[in-house]
């Protein structure tokens, strides 16, 4: 159960930072995010990822543009704009902090 909660807070703080990762990609629609995200075993649900969407919209690091669909209602693609550009830059250097202290971490309980 401790396992299971802590795997549980591990997903959920890296989340945000997936999402960002995957939308600096290119223009995407919120269904291939969650597609992605699952294929990485990130499991996640509309539930949590349009919140998510609207609160880095609204803090100025996505936009969006709606297109029109062949099948169906007109959707929403997802880009990052510069200062979430900047922002993903800032997570992946902290990324490249934390891989590095988890590595050395588990070099020096097995040496």
């Amino acid at each position: 159960m401790i396992a299971e909660n802590t795997q549980t807070q591990m997903r959920k703080g890296i989340l945000e930072y997936c999402v960002l990762s995957i939308i600096a990609r290119g223009e995407i629609y919120a269904s291939d995010i969650i597609a992605e995200l699952r294929s990485a075993k990130l499991l996640v649900v509309e539930g949590t990822l349009y919140p998510l969407l609207t609160r880095l919209k609204n803090n100025g690091l996505l936009s969006y543009n709606w297109v029109e669909s062949t099948s169906g209602p007109p959707r929403k693609y997802y880009t990052l704009t510069e200062d979430g550009r900047g922002i993903l830059t800032q997570l992946d250097q902290t990324w490249q902090e934390l891989a590095y202290a988890v590595g050395i971490s588990q070099k020096g309980a097995n040496p």
